[in-house]
């Protein structure tokens, strides 16, 4: 049986090669750090990036299966992080000019049952600082850059800026990012990936820099939706069986099986090719089975005018950065600084307020689903841009409020959501489909995606290599 070719090649493909012994952890450390060596320099993913322990922590599993020792599928897995998590042996930015105190070093769960597997880290990636903007800008550490464009120096999106990045590049295979309001989905959707936002409280947030805590979660990027659930499916508490089965399990539901609703609201305001392109997969997937039909979800809208006034953001994030994080409100990114004007201001009656009308929304928009396992449409509205245009801190909150209006509302309704490339835009550049489900819906989203996966292609086979990440 021939080796796997580790650039395109499914994780299920190389998770066998390692149980079987037909390829070491070691040599997928290698050739991740190859790739960084070769790319590193112009993409930017990492803020952190240590070949010597990314080396030794391959070793380590691959020592450990050889005393027969399986610990989990992403043993020996390279997986970068974001640093907004804290991760023994690494310091955490979160995006600042300086490291933050050594408490954010401490690993949560999310890192610890990375730990456990022996899975092999291979950095930590760039943020937007706090995780607070979705166009990846930093003025203290620079941007990553999005590897689809070799000509200009676009958005690689954020907040979880260097993880898609850090998969196109090559020096990871799964990418551990965090979403509030589309800080997991952005990045995927822009740098041609799968990403999942799970249910706010499915998984722990401890170990993490918190943006806004309610809305806070964990997520995975990946090169495909089957590599992004068997990640989803290693680190889940709730999972007990073997992610790479789990995975198999739920890629066995037919796309007869669901029932979408083609969302409007998704389409609106888009971006040449963006509607064009995710219309064009939803009539494939149609005539695949798929059954869809218009849908409306009224809640999207008064939520979404919560959110313009600084949603839940600013309360807590006011909170963190005049509270225990006051040494470093000076520091802050003129385009997150441009905020704190609206939390001073802002009521402690408010944002209650707030909190309670987003509660009766989200009851209303979950029992909107009817019969329907999920809405559809385009991830993002927008073609990530050229990041010397983006303008002052203004304009940059702006077209960030643009960006996330598709992702924001899954965020504050409680809902989990997925999303996958399915096209390229008129300029090129990666589109995203979205699928948003129930909260606590993960399989069924998770089940849809990878039937959608299945009839489509992979997005290696669909849309191709990154231009810059090719060869």
């Amino acid at each position: 049986m021939a080796d796997p070719n580790l650039a395109t090649d499914p994780l299920e493909t190389i998770v066998a090669a390692l149980r079987a012994g037909r390829l070491s952890a070691a040599a997928i450390a290698g050739w991740a750090i190859a790739n960084h060596e070769a790319r590193g320099e112009a993409l930017l993913a990492y803020k952190t990036f240590d070949a010597d322990r990314l080396r030794d922590e391959a070793r380590l599993a691959d020592a450990a299966r050889a005393a027969h020792n399986d610990l989990g599928p992403l043993q020996g897995i390279p997986v970068s992080i974001k640093d907004l998590f804290g991760v023994a042996g690494y310091p955490t930015f979160a995006g600042c000019p300086r490291e933050l105190p050594d408490k954010w070093r401490g690993e949560g769960p999310v890192v610890r049952s990375l730990r456990r597997q022996l899975a092999a880290i291979s950095g930590k990636t760039h943020t937007v600082q706090f995780a607070y903007g979705g166009l990846g800008a930093n003025p203290h550490w620079g941007a990553p850059r999005n590897p689809w464009d070799a000509s200009a120096h676009r958005s690689p999106g954020g907040s979880s800026s260097g993880a898609g990045v850090s998969l196109g590049e090559g020096s990871a295979l799964l990418a551990i990012g965090s979403d509030t309001a589309g800080s997991v989905r952005i990045p995927a959707s822009m740098t041609g990936n799968a990403g999942i936002r799970p249910t706010a409280g499915r998984w722990s947030t401890g170990g993490i820099v918190p943006l806004s805590p309610p809305l806070d979660t964990a997520g995975v990027l990946a090169r495909s939706v089957a590599d992004m659930t068997i990640g989803f499916g290693a680190i889940d508490p709730g999972i007990e069986e073997d992610a790479v089965a789990w995975m198999r399990r739920l890629a066995g539901a037919d796309l007869a099986d669901f029932r979408v609703g083609l969302c409007d609201w998704y389409f609106e305001d888009c971006d040449p090719g963006i509607a064009e392109g995710v219309e064009s997969a939803l009539d494939e997937l149609a005539r695949a089975g798929l059954r869809v039909s218009p849908a409306t979800m009224p809640q999207f809208e008064p939520a979404t005018e919560i959110f313009l006034q600084g949603g839940l953001h600013v309360g807590h994030f006011a909170r963190f950065i005049t509270g225990e994080m006051s040494d470093y409100r000076a520091d802050l990114d003129p385009a997150v600084a441009i905020r704190i004007e609206k939390m001073e201001a802002l009521s402690a009656s408010e944002h209650l307020q707030r909190v309670h009308r987003l509660g009766e929304l989200t009851r209303e928009a979950h029992g909107a689903f009817g019969g329907l396992h999920a809405l559809v449409g385009p991830t993002l509205p927008l073609t990530p841009p050229v990041m010397a245009e983006l303008g002052n801190a203004d304009d940059q909150l702006r077209l960030n409020m643009r960006l996330v209006r598709n992702t924001n509302t899954a965020s504050l309704l409680g809902m989990c959501a997925v999303t996958l490339p399915v096209a390229l835009d008129g300029a090129g550049m990666p589109v995203g489909l979205h699928i948003v489900a129930r909260g606590g819906d993960e399989e069924t989203a998770l089940a849809l995606a990878l039937a959608c996966e299945r009839a489509l292609g992979r997005a290696c086979d669909r849309i191709g290599l990154p231009p810059m990440c090719r060869g």
